[in-house]
């Protein structure tokens, strides 16, 4: 069974502000997770982002890799 990370909507919009920063779309992100070998389409990214799903572990570790940020990134704000 994959670990999921608590729903919260600091995490999406960490997520948002992650992908505006790198001046992506959330097609260009989910091209990119599915290249990596992660199955998740723009609906499903877009839900990460809203706080209305939770995100896998394995997400989680490939967008890490993706935008060269710690994971501390992620959590920013969360308590």
């Amino acid at each position: 069974m994959e670990q999921k990370i608590r729903r919260d909507r600091n995490m999406g919009d960490n997520l948002r502000r992650l992908r505006k920063a790198a001046g992506l779309s959330q097609e260009k992100v989910c091209a990119e997770l599915q290249r990596r070998g992660c199955d998740i389409g723009r609906t499903t990214y877009e839900k990460y982002e809203a706080g209305q799903l939770n995100i896998r572990i394995s997400v989680l570790v490939e967008l890490k890799k993706f935008y060269r940020c710690p994971y501390d990134a992620f959590f920013e704000g969360l308590d």
